[in-house]
This record gives C-alpha cells, sequence and structure tokens, in this order.
C-alpha cells in the first residue's frame, strides 16, 4: 500500500508538471495562430497508450514516463522532422513567426512552472500556514550521530547557532544554508565553538547514504512492539514513555544504547509515563540487548511534553501573497545554491545528482496534501530552471538563439540548428543516464 500511495503521488505531480508546462506552450503557440501537430504526456516512442485527433492538433499519452512534449509545426526540436523543415515555410509554421513570437512561445513553458509554483506557495501559506521549531526551545540540543558530522567534531547535545555566517534561529534555516556551509559554530555546555566542514561534505553526505544529521532529541516513547519481542505479553501501550531503567533516568532516547551498555539477555525494571501516571513494568532485552520496540521519532505530545516548542503562523488572504512570494524566493535561491555546488567538483555534490528515483523518494509513503503540493511546487521550480539551462533540446538552448538573432538580426542556419539539437540531445541523454545510474548506484551500495 505505502509502494501504491508514493507512486500515485509521483505520477500525479509529474503529470501535473508536464502538462501545463507543455500547456504553457501550447497556449501561445496557438494565439499566434502556430500549427501545433501533437500535444502528448510522456513519449510515444513506436506507439501510444492513448491518441485522438482535436481539429489540427493530435492528443496523446505516451508510455515512456520521461517527460512530455508539443510539437510544433516547422520548429526544429526533439522529433528532428527534417522532410518537413526542407519544405518552403508556411505562414503557420514556427519558422515563420516573428523573433518575439517564438521568444514568447519557447518561454511559455518555464512562465507556467513558477506561475505554478507561486500560486501553490500561495494557497500552501494561506490554507497551512507555518510551523518551526525554535532552536533556542531544543534546551538539550540536537542528537547528532552521523559520522561525517562527529569526525568534524560535533556530538549530541551540540547546540547550532550559526551556520557560515548566517544566525540559526529555526530548524528549517539549517537545511537551508547547510548546502554551502563552510562552518558551524554551536554552543556546548556554554562554550562556543565553530568547527570546520570538509570541502566535500555534500558529497560524503551523498555516498553514506544517510541523511539524518541534526535531529531532535526526544524520549523513548513506544509506537509499535515487535511480534518477536518478548515485551508484546507486557501491556505496553502506545505513547507509553519509558523513564527509566533499572533505576537510570532515561531522559532521551539517544541515550538507550549507552543505558543498556552490558544488559543483553537479562530483565529490567521500568518506570512508564501513561497519562501522567508513572507505572513500574519488567522488560526483557533480547540477544542483541533490545526490547524489539520501535520508538516515535515524531509525535505531537513531544511539543506538549516540552521537548521543544513548535511557532506557528496563520497568514490572511492578503498576508499570503507575500508569504508564498517569500517561499517562492527562497526555494529559488536555494536551487541555484545546489547547482552551483553541483557543477563545482571540488564539493563533490554530483554524487548526489538522482534520477526519477530520487524523485520518487522524496514522496512520503501515507498521503499528505501539504506535502504533496510543497513538493510539487519545488518539482515545479526546479523544472524551470534546468529548462532554462543554455542546452540546445532543452528551452533554453532554443531561447539562447532566439536572443542572439534578436541581437544580431540573423537567425543561425538550420543546419546548425539541426546539429546543436543533436548535440542537446545526446548531453541531456548522458545527464538522464547519470543521474538515474546515481539511483542504482546507491541501491545497491546502501
Amino acid at each position: 500500500m505505502e509502494f501504491v500511495i508514493k507512486v500515485s503521488q509521483f505520477l500525479l505531480s509529474l503529470s501535473l508538471l508536464i502538462v501545463l508546462h507543455e500547456l504553457g506552450h501550447f497556449i501561445p503557440a496557438k494565439l499566434f495562430k502556430t500549427k501545433v501537430e501533437k500535444f502528448y504526456l510522456f513519449f510515444d516512442v513506436k506507439f501510444s497508450l492513448f491518441k485522438k485527433k482535436i481539429g489540427e492538433t493530435v492528443y496523446g499519452i505516451g508510455w515512456l514516463p520521461l517527460g512530455g512534449y508539443v510539437k510544433i509545426a516547422g520548429m526544429i526540436d526533439e522529433s528532428m522532422d527534417k522532410e518537413q523543415m526542407a519544405l518552403p515555410p508556411k505562414p503557420w509554421e514556427f519558422r515563420s513567426k516573428p523573433a518575439w513570437q517564438r521568444l514568447i512561445i519557447m518561454l511559455g513553458g518555464v512562465t507556467v512552472n513558477f506561475i505554478l509554483a507561486y500560486v501553490i506557495y500561495f494557497f500552501i501559506s494561506f490554507g497551512y500556514g507555518d510551523a518551526d521549531v525554535k532552536v533556542d526551545s531544543l534546551k538539550d540540543g540536537y542528537w547528532i550521530e552521523h559520522p561525517i558530522l562527529n569526525e568534524a567534531g560535533l556530538q549530541t547535545g551540540d547546540k547550532v547557532l550559526k551556520i557560515n555566517d548566517n544566525a540559526i534561529v529555526n530548524d528549517s534555516d539549517i537545511g537551508q544554508f547547510l548546502i554551502e556551509a563552510e562552518t558551524i559554530t554551536i554552543d556546548r555546555n556554554g562554550e562556543i565553538k565553530t568547527f570546520d566542514l570538509p570541502e566535500d561534505f555534500l558529497g560524503q553526505l551523498s555516498s553514506s547514504g544517510n541523511k539524518d544529521l541534526f535531529e531532535y532529541r526526544v524520549p523513548f516513547m513506544v509506537a509499535n512492539i515487535a511480534d518477536s519481542s518478548a515485551n508484546k505479553t507486557k501491556e505496553l501501550k502506545k505513547g507509553d514513555i519509558i523513564k527509566s531503567i533499572n533505576g537510570k533516568e532515561l531522559v532521551y532516547f539517544d541515550q538507550l544504547e549507552e543505558t543498556l551498555n552490558g544488559l543483553k539477555n537479562t530483565t529490567v525494571n521500568t518506570e512508564i509515563l501513561r497519562e501522567g501516571k508513572i507505572l513500574n513494568k519488567e522488560l526483557v532485552l533480547n540477544e542483541d540487548g533490545a526490547f524489539g520496540i520501535q520508538p516515535y521519532r515524531v509525535h505531537p505530545d513531544f511539543e506538549k511534553l516540552g521537548y521543544y516548542e513548535v511557532f506557528r503562523r496563520e497568514y490572511t488572504f492578503g498576508e499570503s501573497f507575500a508569504a508564498g512570494g517569500e517561499k517562492f524566493k527562497n526555494t529559488i535561491t536555494n536551487y541555484f545554491s545546489q547547482l552551483r555546488a553541483i557543477f563545482s567538483p571540488k564539493t563533490g555534490a554530483y554524487k548526489g545528482l538522482g534520477g526519477f528515483k530520487a524523485i520518487y523518494d522524496v514522496f512520503p509513503d501515507v498521503w499528505s496534501w501539504y506535502s504533496f503540493w510543497k513538493l510539487t511546487a519545488f518539482l515545479s521550480i526546479m523544472l524551470a530552471i534546468l529548462n532554462l539551462l543554455p542546452i540546445p533540446a532543452l528551452d533554453g538552448g532554443h531561447v539562447m538563439f532566439l536572443l542572439y538573432e534578436m541581437i544580431s538580426g540573423r537567425a543561425p542556419s538550420e543546419k546548425f540548428l539541426e546539429r546543436a539539437q543533436m548535440i542537446g540531445f545526446f548531453i541531456l541523454i548522458a545527464l538522464v543516464l547519470f543521474a538515474n545510474g546515481n539511483d542504482i548506484f546507491k541501491m545497491i551500495t546502501n
């Protein structure tokens, strides 16, 4: 069921983005009386899952979910229709239109993607507001057990104050600034320390497969008990919090390993907090020194119990325009930071480049409209920015040649454009293979 939910969200988001992007090309093409021969969701290599001709356009769904396209008559695109291009230009063809009209047609897709992202962020702000954890409410700092951070000098209990020169106020600030992090300043029991991160921090992080960097320190709250666990019959309930083991206080779950050291295959006395009351129970540890109990990592009661403070803000309809714009701007800024890191080999960030599997993985395994729309907005911005890269075969490549034509007063030859399109196509294939190859490599090695 979890697989079905993730796949459904992935395909719905991808389909929505592709259709709206191609619609961004389709609408101005029709407004400028340019013939659109095909409008396809996914690629129809050899055959289509569905197609229907309405007017002069064939609408269809291909079987290869790697994108979509509109085939505009008289345009050198991925179809490489040389036969049509060899004929004299017709007034309804793309190549017969003024350069400014062709530029608008080519920019239509990314424009729609940017507008879509902003609209989503607007409605997220209005419908959900904002919620974030104040870092100063984490009284005993973060749970930090990632080897890369530990090797850099950080440890559990550290309170994050700054990343580079950026002050950390909310938990989300860490993710925002970590992409370009060189130093992290922390408070450790009142002592301020600054640690240097390795130059290839992002590359090491991508290779490790472990993305848990700064986690909240929360109690050991019972979520599920394994059927094979000897504690299945101990009448534990979801939401029970184990407060002590053999008289030793257990404040946070991250203290469990140290507390259970040397207690394999034994029975221990525990204090359990349930609905404000303390219960005493004997629990059994197996040969691995574990209870066989799965804890909650996130739970609404953690805030109520004072483990951290969540700052919430709601927006009026009018305020949502600015709040959505702030989210829109921050997402674009962060994505450009990611691109700079990826194109800088020394950071090793290219190791984290992923394909369709990576996109699929970001969707949660439970249906959440908030997560779905937030991820769709991010992917819409990603699609827009990537399409603007000046690579032939992408919208940015077409825009680059159109701007050259508008500035110089002469268009590149059709032969040159055909060759450039072919080169761009091979570059894209190489990037797709590299990104999806990274996905496969991570699946094998992690």
